[in-house]
């Protein structure tokens, strides 16, 4: 094979080659005609390596080659440029997906709750079990409060979060069960239902609710939403729909595990309520509309934001580049 003469024959095609690959925007015209001046040099390359094995004119086309291959499979994301996405359109469709499920075991909680504490605190029998009469009434006049105020505010707002923000990870990622996030709602349920007991029981319910809404509004949605994500993964293997069930656990566990990473940052922010607002001795309103406020823009992410990303097609999974072409099913 002539070298020389092949170069020749081939410059136009391949500089072609070379300009649609350096080009930043296609039309659908070029895309095919990248692929198919694509093909063509990978043929060209391969008579050049057959014949004369390393040359500078194969060089020359491989790397022309490997500069369309780059621009038609494209490349990784730069994690940085990832973060807005994930902020503005993958984790709020997320959350958008849950709202419903959301919504039904926020009710149950507090069902569930209100009627632990009700029914506790109205037999004095029942609340004899759960201590002596002198511990119970240390517990409604100093100890429910204190524990606000014990530790310094930083160490305490930290311990809670990370607390609350592994019970959340566990009800998303143990979600698959089915039973993990509802045992741990259940027990969550029952020990704010029976601590409203007590504080009942010693006149103290109106210290109970003052106490726990500036920072329990965000922190226990936050709560309800981790427990919807697991439940919601749980769903995906048991009724997948036309998918298999791998396939409908792994695209759920994808996009729904985004919840539990949103939810340490909304979690961290009940926790510095809980430590610097709760045990402050500020007006009541000021420290309730805190927490109203926080929760507030929560809801208004999560249903606000999360309707938009959801209605352009976010699920919060991966990009198809990121996760592989999904098989596809007819019908």
């Amino acid at each position: 094979m002539d070298l020389d003469a092949l170069t020749t024959a081939r410059r136009a095609e391949w500089a072609r080659l070379d300009e649609l690959s350096r080009s930043r925007s296609l039309t659908g015209p070029e895309v095919d005609e990248l692929v198919t001046r694509y093909r063509a040099a990978s043929a060209d390359l391969a008579d050049i390596k057959t014949s004369a094995g390393r040359t500078a004119h194969g060089d020359h086309v491989s790397t022309m080659l490997a500069r369309a291959r780059l621009r038609l499979t494209g490349g990784p994301e730069n994690v940085l440029r990832q973060i807005p996405r994930f902020f503005a359109l993958q984790l709020p469709a997320a959350l958008y997906r849950v709202r419903w499920t959301t919504l039904v075991i926020a009710v149950a909680f507090v069902f569930v709750a209100t009627v632990v504490a009700l029914w506790i605190s109205g037999d004095p029998a029942l609340v004899a079990t759960l201590g002596s009469d002198a511990q119970l009434s240390y517990y409604a006049e100093n100890e429910f409060t204190g524990y606000y105020s014990e530790n310094p505010a930083a160490v305490f707002a930290g311990t809670v979060w990370t607390n609350n923000a592994f019970i959340a990870a566990q009800c998303v990622l143990f979600g698959i069960t089915g039973i993990w996030p509802l045992q741990v709602l259940v027990q969550n349920a029952v020990g704010v239902g029976t601590a409203a007991a007590v504080m009942i029981a010693y006149d103290r319910g109106d210290v109970f609710l003052l106490f726990i809404l500036p920072h329990g509004l965000l922190e226990l949605t936050s709560i309800f939403v981790a427990g919807a994500a697991g439940l919601h993964i749980f769903w995906a293997w048991v009724a997948p729909g036309r998918r298999s069930r791998g396939e409908s656990l792994a695209a759920a566990g994808r996009s729904l595990a985004t919840i539990a990473i949103g939810l340490i940052l909304s979690l961290a922010l009940s926790g510095l309520i809980e430590g610097f607002v709760t045990a402050q001795p500020w007006p009541w309103p000021v420290k309730i509309g805190i927490g109203a406020a926080a929760l507030a823009a929560f809801l208004v992410y999560m249903l606000v934001v999360g309707r938009r990303a959801y209605r352009l097609g976010e699920t919060g999974d991966l990009t198809e580049f990121e996760t592989g072409t999904p098989t596809l099913v007819a019908g």
